[in-house]
């Protein structure tokens, strides 16, 4: 299930400050111990924090604050060129009790399980709390305050600043209005399309070439 067979080395900020990048520990939902697996050429801020079966792409920036725990529900993915902004929090149910799978906990993506999906090219804005089973797809940008709990948001969505998505899958394309609350599938279905007049159509791609290019900027940084 581990995408990556490497551990990087510890990433600093250009302060010389280790990040807080750490095994998990044992318990009845969790009986093995992990280290995050990180590309090196990711970049996580020394006050972000990295727990457990986590697995993290290329070009990811992890900006202060944000937690990404995979210490219970496992594992924990996130896909190349995506960003983890401030605050941002990703965990999840557990997976497993005593060695066996919880299968209502876990969401399929290409033929393998995870607790929490984020795909290549997602932006997760200040404060977002992705909390799994959940997954996000593609190019899907995701504002702040959002909450995605127990739900598939499909590609190149857009969820607006303070929605809530609970219990439903989010159709490829569309974008849920600042502030809703979608519990129901109904809901879900009747989001609207995004077509070339939505004002924040082309968000997601400025915010992911800021933050890759901070992520090379600070990784370059640390090294002098």
């Amino acid at each position: 299930m581990r995408e990556a067979a490497f551990l990087m080395e510890v990433p600093i900020s250009n302060q010389g400050e280790i990040a807080m990048i750490e095994k998990n520990v044992l318990a009845d939902f969790a009986g093995k111990v992990y280290d995050p697996v990180i590309d090196p050429t990711t970049y996580v801020h020394p006050l972000a924090a990295v727990i457990g079966n986590v697995i993290l792409g290329k070009n990811i920036m992890v900006s202060p604050s944000a937690s990404i725990r995979g210490d219970e529900g496992q594992p924990l993915f996130v896909g190349d060129d995506s960003n983890v902004q401030d605050g941002v929090v990703i965990h999840a149910l557990e997976t497993e009790m005593n060695g066996e799978p919880i299968e209502k906990n876990l969401m399929e993506v290409d033929g393998k399980k995870y607790a929490v999906y984020v795909g290549k090219k997602v932006s997760l804005a200040h404060q977002v709390q992705i909390h799994g089973p959940a997954v996000v797809m593609d190019e899907t940008f995701v504002g702040m305050k959002v909450l995605v709990f127990k739900s598939r948001v499909g590609s190149k969505c857009v969820l607006e600043p303070g929605c809530i998505v609970m219990g439903v899958t989010v159709a490829d394309g569309r974008y849920v209005p600042a502030g809703s609350v979608i519990r129901t599938q109904q809901q879900a279905d009747e989001l609207p399309v995004i077509t070339d007049d939505y004002p924040m159509k082309n968000m997601n791609k400025g915010v992911v070439h800021v933050n890759t290019a901070l992520a090379k900027g600070y990784l370059a940084a640390a090294k002098k």
